[in-house]
């Protein structure tokens, strides 16, 4: 299953989808790629003069890359005549260390911990383009196919 074809499953759109690229994926993990667009709606109010992205969305991109794209990669033989899966947030533990700025880009890497029953736990961390960490955490989630 090609990055592609993973995002066209994502039952998420703009402004609310935070992936614009994969760049490595197997059983076991996943890399991927968003921009936070400068014009963004969400920036406007978090914080006056001093705009930042709020940590619910960083959480946001961190469970649409680290644990949708790669529970859609695992279960690719199970979603074949599937267009639209179903997919809920169970838990997640997110610890933040620097802000996320409008326009900066962040690279999100996830290591999935357990796959079971249609639940994927994983470990997540998301960096920014000089390598800094950002975020890290786990995240739950299940897949309905």
């Amino acid at each position: 299953m090609k990055a592609s074809e993973i995002i066209s499953l994502l039952p998420y759109e703009d402004p609310f989808l935070f992936v614009d690229e994969i760049t490595a994926i197997s059983e076991a993990g996943i890399t991927g790629y968003y921009t936070f667009n400068k014009d963004s709606y969400f920036y406007k109010g978090h914080f006056k003069n001093n705009p930042i992205t709020p940590g619910v969305l960083l959480t946001e991109c961190m469970a649409q890359i680290g644990l949708v794209c790669l529970g859609i990669y695992i279960l690719k033989q199970d979603l074949k005549n599937i267009t639209q899966p179903q997919i809920a947030l169970t838990s997640h533990e997110m610890d933040f260390f620097l802000p996320v700025k409008p326009g900066n880009r962040v690279k999100v890497i996830s290591e999935k911990e357990v796959f079971r029953f249609q639940k994927l736990k994983c470990k997540v961390k998301m960096l920014n383009t000089e390598g800094k960490l950002i975020a890290r955490g786990k995240i739950s989630g299940m897949i309905k196919v």
